[in-house]
């Protein structure tokens, strides 16, 4: 029986991938700073911008990078699953308005301003390539400036132990308010790019059924299935709209939004209460499922981002861009949320802490510039000046933070302590499977 070089390459590149994952995780958590940053930029470093992508061809040579995208596919719909999953109603409860005018703030201003980067410098071919033109490749960088990421965020929460404080609530109900719109929003221009074939047409019905149908079915069945059938159930609607034409990435965080969750004894149990230390429900072992599985096969994707990365041909121009995108990302995504913040009554040092914490950015937006250099939305330059400002808003976020601590007033009491347990905030369960890289 012969030997398959190609199988042999693919086996040490993952190891490679996961090895260099859980390295720079740590290191980005010794430097205060989420681990998806570090993996995130561990990625980058294997691309052509350092060494000319001699290590990443030398670990992830070409022929098996095909081989590698699938697997960082799979990983890619577990990741989406967990945070459908993660998603959750209750953590509106009783924040809806404010969230509701933090999560405008959020999205309406930094969606406007990219909306006006995007037709001052993205030229009239861009986006040709997906079918969509310049219009749906200035829809889509304004969309991708709005992103905040949920699971970064209820990450950075937990290590802050602002899970139960004012502003760590409303930073979650925000987050989620502002993740649905933009996966909407990025679904509707996928949907358009694709031409507006019979597949993509399938995708309204699809939704339906899975809301008015299945839906119902799971939450009143008396046989619950275990994870590893949700998780095929995940996987095949995930192939659904694959086919459909309108990404894996929807069918996937749809199934993750239709799974009940437990009452009584789960995740949306109070940090600190009296289930904090109970047996685990069937929706945590789930959840706990998705983190493992996924943490196997997200490495790919971080090492295949990564190596798309290419910062060598930054010039003059690009330094220009970038700088225009970032200072559009920042001032929009936290000029909007103070605003609103203020607007909602919450004082101005709260404000402050709000609008730092709707600024991260991190995986969630890296899933989004991966569907659009698939889709021919993004070209190569503007997704590397991209991922480079996913990394910068993501990693400014903790020590922004901590300055904002440094500052607080002697009389301004200190944030309710988060306690031992590490859950998000009341309502919304415990961070998310994806916190292994956020």
């Amino acid at each position: 029986m012969g030997t398959n070089p190609d199988l042999v390459h693919l086996l040490v590149g993952l190891a490679a991938a996961v090895l260099l994952s859980r390295i720079a995780g740590p290191v980005a958590v010794r430097l205060r700073q989420p681990p998806v940053v570090g993996e995130i930029a561990a990625g980058v470093l294997m691309g052509p911008t350092i060494l000319y992508g001699a290590v990443g061809e030398f670990l992830f040579p070409h022929d098996i990078r095909p081989l590698l995208t699938a697997v960082a596919d799979i990983g890619l719909a577990l990741f989406m699953f967990g945070v459908g999953l993660h998603l959750q109603p209750a953590a509106l409860r009783g924040q809806l308005r404010v969230a509701g005018v933090v999560a405008a703030g959020a999205t309406a201003p930094v969606f406007l301003l990219g909306t006006g980067l995007g037709l001052l410098f993205l030229p009239e071919g861009a986006g040709d390539r997906s079918g969509g033109g310049q219009a749906g490749a200035v829809i889509f960088l304004a969309l991708a400036l709005s992103v905040t990421a949920l699971p970064v965020l209820a990450r950075i929460l937990v290590d802050r132990g602002l899970t139960t404080t004012r502003e760590g609530t409303v930073a979650m109900a925000s987050a989620a308010v502002v993740d649905v719109l933009a996966w909407i929003g990025l679904a509707a221009v996928t949907a358009a790019v694709s031409g507006g074939g019979a597949g993509a047409l399938l995708f309204v019905p699809y939704l339906l059924l899975m809301l008015l149908v299945v839906r119902p079915l799971l939450a009143r069945t008396t046989w619950r299935p275990g994870p590893l059938l949700l998780i095929v159930g995940a996987l095949l609607s995930a192939a659904a709209t694959e086919a459909m034409g309108t990404h894996l990435v929807f069918g996937a965080l749809l199934f993750g939004l239709v799974v009940p969750r437990d009452r009584g004894n789960s995740g949306s149990a109070s940090p600190g209460s009296a289930s904090s230390g109970s047996t685990p429900s069937a929706y945590d072992r789930l959840r706990d499922t998705v983190e493992q599985s996924s943490s196997l096969l997200m490495p790919a994707f971080f090492v295949l981002s990564g190596l798309t990365v290419d910062l060598t041909g930054l010039n003059g121009h690009g330094l220009l861009e970038l700088a225009l995108i970032l200072v559009t990302a920042v001032v929009g995504k936290t000029g909007g949320t103070y605003a609103a913040a203020r607007l909602g009554r919450l004082s101005a040092r709260s404000a402050a802490v709000l609008a730092t914490l709707m600024n991260t950015r991190g995986l969630t937006e890296l899933v989004m510039l991966s569907v659009g250099l698939q889709l021919g939305l993004l070209d190569q330059d503007l997704y590397s000046i991209m991922v480079v400002m996913a990394l910068v808003t993501t990693a400014m976020t903790g020590p922004l933070l901590s300055l904002l601590e440094r500052r607080r007033p002697a009389s301004d009491p200190a944030p309710e302590d988060a306690g031992s347990d590490d859950r998000p905030v009341a309502g919304a369960g415990r961070p998310a499977p994806s916190d292994t890289f956020g």
